[in-house]
């Protein structure tokens, strides 16, 4: 029940079409004058469906193609919770977030963080941007990558994970950010169909929905444990999870990159909350195939080595020839539409935020060339660190959100709070910022060694990863408060235009910026309209929580 010649057509149609689109968006980029904004920003010129669809496809890549499925056969349906989360937090980023970030005219989350305080503040997320690309996303990708390969396809796990990082990339750098975002539309709902056709076979198999609630272990529907749940706390859920999310989905160059390109605000607005409806899917076409894995295995039908085999165990077992090829398809495009987004972040970092800050004068083809070879590099360390995995945590994704938890939340709280206090400054962002990184990467380290440790120690090393976000998030914010008021206020251009209290301030740079123009502008109907879409993203999370909860299950 391997691939057949079918469904190796159907790869090689898929693939061609994809093709086909990304010709075509490097024709478009390279039809103009090239600048860092067409670049980098797609030329600033992209519509909300496509900015949506974008979000969506570029965060579901290999982590949760693999990863949430793998959760869903090892733990039920908790971590889906995050995906409903997510939701809710892509409306802070369209409403909260977008109008400060497209007036202010960056092109970058650290350019931005340099506007708000200090250029010091600019080099430590830069720096650290890239380090947490290579330990959460360029890792994660390509270890799922070769999952894929190997479990599907036939091919050893280092071959294919080296093969999804050959064949990545070159629409990436050949036409970038506008490449990227027109091939990840077309991905997103193949995605999507590739998914609705293996929980619906599975869900068939199975006997229905009934069926494979009964067939569950007790508790496997329920996303709200109790406070002392070894993994999934829902104080974690509820106090944890949001601040890992804030820092990705409101933060991370890697997702907000696709807001900036945006015509303007009500452009990136509407397209953050279309996403917020694309991601109510997650829970019931990626991680309800891992609770049928687990349940058809349970039965003897099929034969499930690991949590992380759940989606390519399906995969084989129920899909005719054709459709097999079809979801195969799906899968490979979500891997490069995830490392190709990935790629694409890392190059606008090093070229734009450390690169040009040394190299002011460098030409546009030096910027580019600096990129590629830097991405290079950051593979090559994705590829050394996946052998170390299996130390932090036994599944996928659940390692993704720890390693998250750690460097998260001194970057959530000053962009937060910066947001919110105009009193705040650099010297108190400076603080946070390596305070936090010293308590999550001691963290990270100790947990690599824990076997070795007692006492305190122990206790640091093992707390559940999203109550520690918590209370890394509470420290970073307190110290970066305190340092804030013991030390002299910032100066005005600081603040202007950058907190609410100065919103209708002009925006002072540490460099000129182009124009915003009407960019900056909101249509009062657009609003209208998106605040009474955004109320329906809400009940429609409050209506899933509450039923997948004690009440029901």
């Amino acid at each position: 029940m391997g691939i057949a010649a079918l469904d190796w057509l159907v790869v090689v149609a898929y693939f061609a079409v994809v093709i086909a689109i990304a010709v075509w968006a490097i024709r478009k980029e390279r039809s103009g004058e090239e600048n860092s904004a067409d670049y980098f920003l797609a030329g600033r010129n992209i519509g909300w469906f496509v900015i949506g669809a974008s979000l969506f496809a570029s965060n579901i890549g290999s982590e949760h193609l693999v990863g949430l499925a793998g959760t869903g056969a090892a733990s039920g349906l908790v971590f889906g919770q995050l995906e409903l989360q997510a939701s809710l937090i892509l409306l802070l980023l369209g409403w909260l977030f977008v109008p400060f970030y497209i007036k202010s005219g960056v092109f970058t989350m650290p350019e931005f963080l340099e506007r708000r305080y200090s250029p010091a503040a600019r080099w430590y997320l830069s720096v650290v941007a890239v380090i947490g690309y290579v330990l959460t996303k360029i890792s994660v990708t390509i270890y799922a990558g070769g999952v894929v390969f190997e479990s599907l396809m036939g091919i050893s796990f280092w071959t294919g994970a080296i093969v999804v990082v050959l064949i990545t990339g070159v629409y990436t750098i050949l036409g970038g950010l506008r490449a990227v975002v027109y091939t990840d539309l077309m991905q997103a709902f193949v995605l999507i169909l590739g998914a609705i056709m293996v929980t619906v076979l599975g869900l068939s198999r199975l006997g229905g929905w009934n069926a494979m609630v009964a067939a569950a272990e007790p508790g496997f529907f329920n996303i709200w444990k109790s406070f002392s749940h070894p993994e999934f706390p829902w104080t974690g859920m509820v106090f944890g999870a949001p601040i890992i999310a804030i820092w990705y989905w409101c933060t991370d160059q890697f997702i907000v990159q696709r807001t900036l390109s945006a015509r303007g605000i009500d452009d990136a607005r509407r397209g953050t909350i279309f996403a917020g409806y694309l991601k109510q899917l997650p829970l019931f076409i990626f991680v309800v195939p891992g609770v049928i894995a687990y349940c058809l295995a349970k039965s003897g039908q099929i034969q499930l080595d690991s949590p992380d085999q759940a989606l390519p165990t399906l995969v084989v077992a129920l899909l005719p020839m054709g459709l097999r090829g079809l979801v195969v398809a799906s899968l490979l495009a979500a891997l490069m539409s995830s490392l190709s987004s990935v790629f694409n972040s890392c190059s606008t970092l090093i070229t734009l935020d450390i690169y040009k800050k040394l190299r002011p004068r460098a030409s546009e083809r030096r910027l580019v060339l600096v990129g590629q070879l830097s991405t290079v590099v950051l593979v090559i360390l994705g590829l050394a660190w996946i052998p170390l995995m299996s130390n932090i945590s036994g599944v996928l994704y659940k390692y993704l959100q720890s390693v998250q938890a750690y460097i998260s939340p001194p970057i959530a709280a000053v962009f937060l709070l910066g947001l919110f206090w105009k009193r705040l400054n650099a010297a108190g962002a400076m603080a946070s910022l390596l305070s936090g990184f010293v308590l999550g990467m001691g963290r990270l380290v100790l947990e690599l060694n824990k076997e070795s440790l007692s006492g305190l120690l122990y206790a640091y090393a093992t707390i559940n990863f999203l109550n520690f976000a918590a209370i890394l998030f509470v420290i970073c914010a307190a110290i970066l408060v305190v340092v804030s008021l013991v030390t002299r206020p910032p100066a005005p251009e600081r603040v202007g235009g950058l907190t609410f209290a100065t919103a209708d301030q002009q925006v002072a740079g540490i460099e000129p910026i182009e124009d915003v123009g009407d960019r900056g502008k909101s249509d009062p109907a657009w609003r209208r309209l998106d605040a009474r879409l955004s109320i329906v993203v809400v009940v429609l999370v409050a209506i899933v929580m509450v039923y997948f909860s004690k009440l029901f299950f």
